[in-house]
């Protein structure tokens, strides 16, 4: 990143005057804590007591053997406090809370984890915490928006727009620029206006320190490839950040596909004609837009990932070719988890679904020798709703109308 918050073309800090030295605030105290190595040390030494780093790298045997390419690893994510990446942000940016002295955070979340995520920090350090969340997701994720609520946090649904997450971000903005003395924005991905994409990508690259020393443990060698679904961007760059300089190493970003590329209905920035170069939200990157600059609804069976932007630094990586992306459909994506459910007994999240699928796609053709390393970025269990309903799952309709019928008596 640039003195002006750029990655090459993209980023920047497009911001209202009056959050100008909210910012200037919150950059000098990022960059003291960057130079500060016992500032790294509290937080690892955080992550490791209160959530569950490093989470382990697990070598997905049974999916191997059904593929019969290269051996499959997956990152576990899932399997962090909080049930995702999320947490490694959310909880880094709570001691830059501390050390700025502010009571209230706010946060925007989409699947609900990083709302999760921010509303446990608040729980842990005695903030104030309020999370916005599109009416759409609210309904899709209504277990994680309880779980939420019985932390302390005020949920505020969103009922502007498209419902999403782009809708949240908006309306988590103008509640801070209403109260910039007491708050802080905890920006939940590698997006928004500097110095959020780097710091976001910072406190995520835990991820892929642990990976890289986890793969050589079992593994012998750096992997060929590693695979993470992309939304905003958090859980890639987490674990992308490590493997850049090893030029023996591709780098996969899958993007949620929806209904198909030629559908409209899809999240596809980097991958298709549909996105094109804007400014929004405080920040430049490719955006899903039309002519007049207005953005575009998007669609995912994940809600984590129907985000009409990306993360700046991601399309700096796609503009000099380091990262390569793809897409992956609704339909694939519920092929995916099916597999790996049944073949692993493990559940991805939706989100992370993608990444399995992309993988699926490609894992046979490679050598046996060789690895993958798949990102878990969250857990299953926060869909189950919308995993129920897309697999058709009788029972699960039968339980659904019984506790409805059961709650209107009583």
């Amino acid at each position: 990143m640039d003195q002006n918050g750029f990655f090459g073309n993209w980023g920047g800090a497009y911001i209202p005057e009056i959050l100008h030295q909210t910012f200037v605030e919150l950059k000098e105290e990022y960059t003291r804590c960057r130079k500060d190595p016992a500032f790294w040390q509290e937080y690892l030494t955080l992550m490791s007591t209160y959530s569950c780093r490093p989470t382990p790298l697990t070598y997905a045997e049974n999916l191997t053997h059904h593929f019969g390419g290269a051996k499959i690893y997956i990152k576990r994510e899932d399997l962090n406090h909080t049930g995702a990446h999320k947490a490694n942000n959310v909880m880094g940016q709570g001691l830059l809370v501390k050390r700025m002295g502010k009571k209230r955070v706010i946060a925007e979340t989409g699947a609900g984890q990083h709302g999760m995520a921010t509303a446990t920090m608040a729980a842990k350090f005695g903030l104030d915490c309020t999370i916005y969340m599109g009416e759409e997701d609210v309904l899709r994720q209504r277990p994680n928006v309880f779980w939420m609520e019985k932390m302390g946090a005020t949920v505020v649904t969103v009922k502007d727009g498209s419902r999403t997450l782009k809708d949240a971000i908006n309306e988590a903005f103008r509640d801070w620029v209403t109260n910039v003395d007491n708050t802080h924005y905890v920006f939940g991905t590698a997006c928004g206006p500097a110095p959020f994409p780097e710091m976001v990508a910072w406190f995520q690259s835990i991820i892929g320190i642990e990976a890289a020393k986890q793969i050589i443990q079992y593994h012998g060698k750096m992997p060929a490839r590693v695979y993470a679904c992309v939304g905003g961007g958090s859980n890639a760059m987490g674990i992308f950040k490590r493997f850049l300089d090893e030029s023996d190493v591709e780098l996969i970003g899958v993007e949620a596909g929806g209904h198909g590329a030629d559908s409209h209905a899809h999240a596809i920035r980097l991958s298709s004609p549909d996105a094109t170069p804007g400014v929004a939200q405080g920040y430049k990157t490719m955006f899903l837009q039309d002519e007049d600059g207005q953005m575009k609804h998007t669609h995912s069976v994940a809600a984590g990932l129907d985000y009409v932007g990306v993360s700046p630094i991601l399309s700096d990586l796609w503009d000099k070719k380091l990262v390569r992306f793809e897409s992956a459909t609704d339909t694939e994506v519920m092929q995916a988890l099916d597999l790996t459910m049944k073949q692993e007994g493990i559940i991805p999240a939706l989100e992370s679904s993608h990444a399995f699928a992309g993988a699926f796609k490609e894992v046979g053709k490679l050598a046996k020798d060789d690895a993958i390393i798949i990102n878990q970025s969250g857990r299953g269990d926060k869909d189950i709703f919308t995993i129920a309903h897309a697999f058709d799952d009788p029972s699960w309709k039968k339980f659904i109308i019984d506790r409805g019928k059961e709650y209107s008596n009583s």
